[in-house]
């Protein structure tokens, strides 16, 4: 319940409303000293395990459940993610000995509220906020940040505008770019060839000073996290010359568990080693099991719900993983999204689609299968790619209607059959559908972190994926 209203500027009495109003500078012109004795007596009454806030989930496979997180919780996190800035990165030391923040994701998602305004706040940075998706490019460059925290979505979205930018410079510039992701991926998979040192010093030359500059010129890290990040998307930053971290975890842990680190060797097929002061286990049936004070007090209100997730002080993650041999944990899918056949075999739905998203035809994609003969998919065309195929086949960009011509149809398919190769028989994506509109907030079919809600989408397009099967 909203108590008090700050305003910047004067409140005209409409917009204050029956709250009690003040002005910023009101308060900084208090009585400092009356103001910190209040203060340090609200403090020496707070401990650790007191209630901070509450936070919901994203919901994406129901409905939204609050998080209480408490101030140990919180102080935890921010101290584990500060040791891999302060290990790994070291401060800045520049002569403004400044950590820059640019916040993209709501406030409201706890990914965003603890490594996007705690962490900073923590270790005394500056936060910027961005004006939104259309101007994201622009605010990076004006803001030139040290530290930026998005989800994959977004990583997707700039690797499809790098990779058409330096397209149109021409055969040399994409050559570079073709070296530099080949280079990237033997060095993910240790075959690193003696050409690659050579090749790596003209690139670094040459094509990842631009792409550096597009992102301010100083960026630290780039932090991922809220939903899977495809490997492909971590080696192609890495071959442009920025360090894309992956980290892992939930509004019930932290909101971080595990982060990569170059400390530990960045693996994009992982999400790093636990954070420091967070335990973690593997169940018997491959389920990840958290422990330590980043675990949450509970759900707010939802006693059921709590009893079933914290057993034995172990926090039921729902999600599947293991190690691998450095300690790294590997994340396999979230258990309750699993689409299991009616063979009983295991599809992990987050894998195809982030594989038909890489694709320059597909901007979304969901796919289902639970129970069913095979998988079927429910593809939303990129709006780019589709209006340059217009243009090349002689046709008016109408969506609705490109979607009913045999020839786009088609276009898409070969996209699909492309990705299709590099799947199992039981992970192919054999038929599909276009959605009416591309999935969004605004239709309650993307969560803020831009994760698919599964349960409101097959609400909507349940009658056309059963269709695939007739």
């Amino acid at each position: 319940m909203c108590r008090h209203v700050i305003g910047m500027e004067p409140l005209v009495p409409m917009q204050g409303g029956a709250y009690e109003t003040q002005l910023w500078d009101e308060l900084l012109q208090g009585d400092a000293a009356a103001a910190r004795a209040d203060v340090d007596a609200r403090m020496a009454n707070v401990g650790r395990g007191d209630l901070a806030c509450i936070i919901y989930t994203s919901g994406t496979g129901g409905a939204p459940r609050g998080v209480r997180q408490h101030h140990g919780m919180l102080l935890s996190n921010v101290a584990g993610a500060a040791q891999i800035i302060d290990q790994d990165f070291g401060w800045d030391q520049g002569p403004e000995k400044r950590e820059i923040f640019l916040s993209f994701l709501p406030l409201s998602h706890a990914y965003e509220h603890t490594g996007g305004q705690l962490l900073p706040i923590g270790l005394g940075g500056e936060i910027y906020y961005s004006e939104g998706l259309d101007k994201l490019a622009a605010n990076i460059e004006e803001v030139r940040p040290t530290v930026m925290v998005v989800v994959p979505r977004l990583f997707e979205v700039l690797r499809t505008r790098i990779m058409r930018q330096i397209e149109k410079q021409g055969a040399t510039a994409n050559r570079l770019m073709d070296w530099a992701i080949a280079g990237a991926q033997r060095s993910q998979a240790g075959k690193r060839r003696l050409i690659d040192y050579p090749v790596g010093m003209v690139i670094e030359r040459t094509l990842r000073p631009k792409v550096r500059a597009r992102f301010g010129g100083r960026m630290k890290a780039l932090v991922s996290g809220g939903a899977p990040l495809n490997p492909e998307i971590g080696v192609f930053f890495d071959a442009m010359g920025l360090t894309l971290l992956q980290g892992y975890g939930q509004t019930e842990a932290g909101p971080i568990i595990s982060c990569n680190r170059p400390a530990a060797g960045v693996k994009f097929d992982t999400v790093g080693p636990p954070l420091r002061g967070v335990e973690v286990q593997i169940a018997a049936d491959g389920e990840i099991l958290v422990r330590g004070e980043v675990v949450m007090a509970g759900y707010w209100q939802n006693e059921a719900a709590s009893i079933n997730v914290l057993k034995d002080g172990w926090l039921h993650t729902g999600d599947i993983g293991h190690f691998d041999d450095k300690g790294r944990i590997a994340i396999t899918d979230r258990k309750k999204d699993m689409i299991v056949n009616d063979k009983g075999d295991n599809v992990s739905p987050q894998k195809v689609e982030s594989m038909l998203t890489l694709q320059p035809e597909i901007a979304q994609a969901m796919v289902s299968g639970d129970r069913r003969p095979y998988i079927v998919g429910l593809v939303v065309p990129d709006a780019d790619w589709a209006l340059e195929w217009a243009r090349s086949n002689g046709e008016l960009f109408d969506f609705r209607r490109l979607q009913t011509m045999p020839s786009f149809r088609a276009a898409i398919r070969t996209a699909i059959d492309r990705v299709n190769a590099d799947l199992s028989v039981i992970e192919k994506v054999r038929q599909f559908a276009f959605a009416d509109e591309p999935f969004s907030i605004e239709n309650e079919e993307m969560t803020p972190s831009l994760k698919i809600r599964r349960h409101k989408v097959k609400e909507r397009y349940g009658t056309r994926l059963d269709g695939l099967y007739k």
